[in-house]
């Protein structure tokens, strides 16, 4: 029992270890981005302006509720009830394959509109508006790819759970998952009024 204490301690040390380099690797981009605002805040303002802000809304909603969805995953399985914690994980596999399927509509319609990295119609703009969608491409691609390998991981989750190899006596696993996926939510939050809400 000792053992199994100190490896489910070092398991979640691991993973806050793991986080701070992602907090570390996202707080470095935000750091540019507002270098770059700083120096071009009318073009980026007038970049923005363009980005589709319901869309953008919408996918705040749909992670904030995926973050609920995991946290009662993770509370049904502490309380012995994994049909209930299969529900809300497959709830949040749901909401964040809408989600990248919300950001996948977004980024064809700029793609159509000849608005991407070195595409000739956004090289012919401000530089401050290139610098924009340079930046709105890699970080929220980025941060899709953060969302991709979340459920990746809720995948696994999900069939170590049906297979029993997950449960109220080892929610760590999943609590960790959860973990990254709140931290992939948070991200977000940060993104979110960054690109559609400049002011």
């Amino acid at each position: 029992m000792l053992e199994t204490h100190q490896n489910d301690t070092s398991s979640k040390f691991g993973m806050w270890l793991f986080l701070l380099s992602e907090i570390l690797l996202f707080g470095g981009l935000f750091i540019l981005y507002s270098v770059y605002r700083y120096q071009n805040p009318q073009l980026f303002h007038l970049a923005a302006d363009a980005l589709n802000r319901p869309l953008g809304t919408l996918n705040t909603l749909i992670l904030l509720t995926s973050s609920l969805t995991m946290v009662l995953s993770i509370l049904f399985l502490k309380k012995r009830n994994p049909g209930k914690t299969l529900l809300f994980l497959a709830s949040t596999l749901f909401l964040g394959l809408f989600f990248l399927f919300i950001k996948y509509l977004e980024w064809t319609s700029k793609v159509h509109h000849g608005i991407y990295p070195n595409a000739t119609r956004l090289l012919e703009r401000e530089r401050g508006e290139i610098l924009f969608y340079g930046l709105y491409y890699s970080m929220t691609g980025l941060h899709g790819l953060h969302v991709l390998v979340g459920l990746c991981l809720l995948s696994v989750m999900f069939i170590f759970i049906l297979k029993k190899k997950i449960d109220h006596n080892y929610v760590v696993p999943l609590e960790n998952t959860g973990l990254y996926w709140h931290l992939v939510d948070i991200v977000w939050i940060f993104l979110f009024p960054l690109f559609y809400l400049i002011t």
